[in-house]
């Protein structure tokens, strides 16, 4: 904490006698620096950034009055406490100069103890100001670090309920980690914030965590599912959201929208609610294309991986039937992003 025999303390007066009285009233106590004119006032003032100001107001060129408004004005000199020192004593002059901005006003000729005193009291309160702000920044600081660290939790959690998903279905791979990656460079393509696309490549993590809840008979069959067996298999989605719902932080709700939705049609012919083109959220439809995507060149029970130049044309034949067709023109677009991903997590072809 700053303590008052640190202070500095600027004089500013064109009359000389005043200076010298002012430097013999206050140099024992705090440091001090002297102008002569407005001018030379507004140059210290920017330069040395004193913690008190005492100005005079009648003098040659910029006024006392001039030399405060300016220095309100200006954001690096606006918070340096101002006391007006003048003969000029009238209600209306006080009024004005506390218009301007100033703290106090000593009248002439000086009263050295009031000087000290009101000195002293502006000085303190500035101190005390400064030490709560810097307080309220360390206290902001440990605020943003806790809530970083309880949202690196939370995101953390949903990877590992995502990988528990992932350790049921033997055949999925590095399916979460492409698809999280692959639904990130989408929302980069669609102008989405860095904070929404990288919330959305955690929460996509969760996309399938309603399998959870699928048999084993069913999750892992080797040959085509039956009907009935199919409509078990659907109900994941439903699964999925109840087990994210209810949260009121951003990525949990993301998540749970994921999981409702990601199996949505462009055309409406998806499940659980069969929603049709916008009104599928676009974070369902990005989770949609990305994940379909990563099932066809990986290897599933029921199929081999498929190559690429034979899963590009199967995502561009679903468009405006079972994709969004904008997305499917990024996705494209982004190919090579996509391959880089691909690469990365090395899925068996």
């Amino acid at each position: 904490m700053k303590q008052l025999d640190t202070c500095k303390i600027l004089l500013v007066d064109d009359t000389k006698t005043n200076i010298d009285v002012l430097i013999q009233t206050l140099k024992d106590d705090y440091k001090l620096g002297v102008a002569l004119n407005g001018k030379k006032a507004m140059e210290y003032a920017r330069t040395q950034k004193p913690d008190l100001i005492l100005l005079d107001i009648l003098m040659p060129g910029m006024s006392g009055f001039e030399v405060c408004g300016q220095l309100k004005k200006e954001r690096q000199t606006a918070d340096i406490p101002i006391i007006f020192i003048t003969a000029m004593d009238s209600p209306g002059d006080k009024t004005r100069g506390f218009e301007k901005g100033a703290v106090d006003y000593i009248i002439k000729p000086f009263d050295v103890t009031e000087v000290k005193a009101r000195v002293k009291t502006h000085l303190s309160l500035r101190i005390a100001l400064e030490a709560l702000e810097n307080q309220n920044i360390l206290l902001e600081q440990k605020v943003k670090e806790r809530t970083r660290e309880l949202e690196e939790t939370q995101i953390e959690i949903l990877e590992r309920l995502g990988l528990a998903t992932e350790y049921r279905d033997v055949f999925t791979g590095d399916h979460i980690k492409r698809m999280s990656n692959f639904c990130r460079l989408l929302a980069q393509a669609c102008g989405m914030s860095a904070n929404d696309c990288e919330m959305l490549a955690h929460a996509s993590t969760m996309h399938d965590v309603g399998k959870i809840g699928i048999a084993d008979a069913i999750l892992i069959k080797a040959g085509k599912l039956t009907p009935e067996e199919r409509k078990i298999m659907q109900t994941h989605c439903d699964i999925g959201e109840k087990m994210l719902s209810g949260s009121d932080h951003p990525l949990m709700r993301m998540a749970a929208i994921i999981a409702k939705t990601h199996h949505e049609k462009w055309d409406g012919t998806g499940y659980p609610d069969g929603l049709k083109g916008q009104a599928i959220p676009i974070h369902g439809r990005i989770a949609c294309i990305c994940d379909v995507f990563d099932a066809l060149i990986s290897v599933r029970p029921y199929k081999k991986a498929w190559p690429l130049s034979k899963a590009y044309p199967e995502i561009q034949a679903g468009s405006e039937t079972y994709f969004d067709p904008e997305l499917v023109n990024l996705f494209m677009k982004n190919s090579s992003g996509i391959e880089e991903i691909i690469m990365a997590f090395n899925p068996k072809k």
